[in-house]
């Protein structure tokens, strides 16, 4: 199937089929005029991608983890996946941690606002002079 047909079949654009290709998560062979062939399977191979891509994974962790997918949610316990999987695990908790502390620093940051708002003069008024 050409790389439209992929598209459709998939919902992914044209162009994310292309970075998929570039990245080496997909493969297409070339017609004499250079068009890109699909074979079926791609299409499931792009629906696993993006179910990797939806829980976090970088496009080189899902390289080493897709030849080990089973389905969209099973992986064969393949050398190094683990590894990999509780490495992304680790840095998806950090910036959870880090997304946490900005969250208590911007609820701190409204609550202290909120609390000198009506101490606050209009933007605009005149400040009463001192004589």
């Amino acid at each position: 199937m050409l790389i439209g047909e992929l598209s459709r079949q998939t919902g992914v654009s044209e162009r994310l089929l292309r970075y998929y290709e570039r990245a080496d998560l997909i493969h297409a062979e070339r017609r004499a005029n250079g068009y890109r062939e699909y074979d079926d399977q791609t299409v499931e191979t792009v629906r696993r991608v993006r179910a990797l891509l939806a829980v976090g994974l970088p496009t080189r962790v899902i390289r080493q983890v897709l030849p080990c997918t089973h389905d969209a949610a099973t992986l064969h316990p393949c050398p190094g996946v683990l590894t990999s999987l509780r490495d992304q695990l680790d840095i998806l908790d950090q910036r959870a941690a880090e997304l946490e502390t900005a969250r208590r620093l911007l609820r701190r940051t409204i609550a202290a606002t909120e609390d000198t708002a009506g101490q606050a003069p209009t933007p605009g008024a005149r400040t009463p002079s001192p004589h």
